[in-house]
This record gives structure tokens, sequence and C-alpha cells, in this order.
């Protein structure tokens, strides 16, 4: 079921979510956050958070079926221990995810970023990143507002050049063009 090694979590990304148990012989849905689905098998070891324990997760055995991954964790052979292991994120150490080309980001990258609008000349502290989104068309950034920001409202801001001017991450800021009152 899980190994006997704790994991540091500053070196973790999610990478997708046990979701929900599948039969009764201790299958566990997955959904994959990786750009490619299948890639999500390519990434080892798996962690989870368990009661406040980071702990490696062991395969038993997986499968591809019409509607997504399954997985069987080792010792896990039945629906209820299945569901002790759902909704919980699954995470790999970042160092193992390929290196990207030219000014490509992770989304784990941009979560909890600082976005600001220069809107009609004035910057405007929006919130920060909370959520991405996938559309298909484009991926659309899920910003918070909080006490430092504007207002508390959620605005979606698609990611693409038309709106997003320039991610820093030293300075942990996103660069938008985006209207406060949108």
């Amino acid at each position: 079921m899980v190994g006997s090694n704790s994991c540091n979590f500053q070196r973790k990304v999610v990478v997708g979510r046990l979701t929900s148990a599948h039969g009764v012989n201790g299958w566990i849905k997955v959904w994959s956050y990786t750009e490619v689905k299948e890639n999500i098998l390519t990434y080892k070891p798996w962690w989870v958070e368990s009661k406040g324990i980071f702990k490696e997760l062991l395969l038993d055995d997986w499968k591809w079926q019409r509607n997504g991954l399954i997985v069987r964790l080792e010792g896990v052979t039945d629906r209820d221990k299945a569901k002790d292991w759902c909704k919980k994120d699954i995470l790999v150490d970042f160092a193992i995810l390929p290196k990207l080309s030219g000014d490509s980001l992770y989304w784990y990258q941009l979560i909890g970023l600082n976005v600001i609008s220069d809107y009609q000349g004035g910057a405007v502290n929006l919130g920060h990143v909370s959520k991405i989104m996938a559309t298909g068309a484009n991926d659309v950034l899920i910003v918070s507002g909080g006490e430092e920001s504007i207002d508390r409202k959620e605005r979606l801001i698609p990611y693409i050049r038309d709106y997003v001017f320039s991610v820093d991450l030293q300075k942990q800021v996103i660069e938008v063009n985006w209207d406060p009152d949108f």
C-alpha cells in the first residue's frame, strides 16, 4: 500500500488525484493532470498525504479502461480499503519532470503567484492564482481576490499572450491586461 519513506512536500508537485473506488476488488479511479494523460504512469514514485504524513504509494496493478485509468494499491483488496485512499492528490518529485523549452512553465509554478493588471495605465492587484483550468482552446487562470487585492472576486483570465504579458517567478508576479470590473 505505502512505502515507509516520508517525503519532503516542498519538493513535490501534484500530477493527479485518486478519485473514487471502482468495483469491489480494491481498484481506484485516477484523474491525471498531465497533458498527455498516460504520462502519469511514467512519473514514479507516487506520493500521497495521509493524516499529515506523506508516504510513497506502491502500485500492485493498473489498467486503462474506456473511462480512464484505474489502479490497485499494494495491500488494498476491497472497496472499503480503496475508499480510504480516495480524494487524495498524487504527488511526484518535480525533479523527475521533463525540462520545458523556452518560456513554458508547469501549472504548479503559476499557482499562488500574484496577478497584477496594467489596465488603462493603472496597476491593480487582482489577487493570486488559486487554480488553473484547461478548456481545450487555452488554459485559464482562476484568480482569487484577497486582503491585498482590489476585492475578493474570483476572475477567470485566459492564459494567452493577449492578456498575460509576463510571468516573473522570482518576484512571484504575473502581469496581465485585464479589466478589474470583469
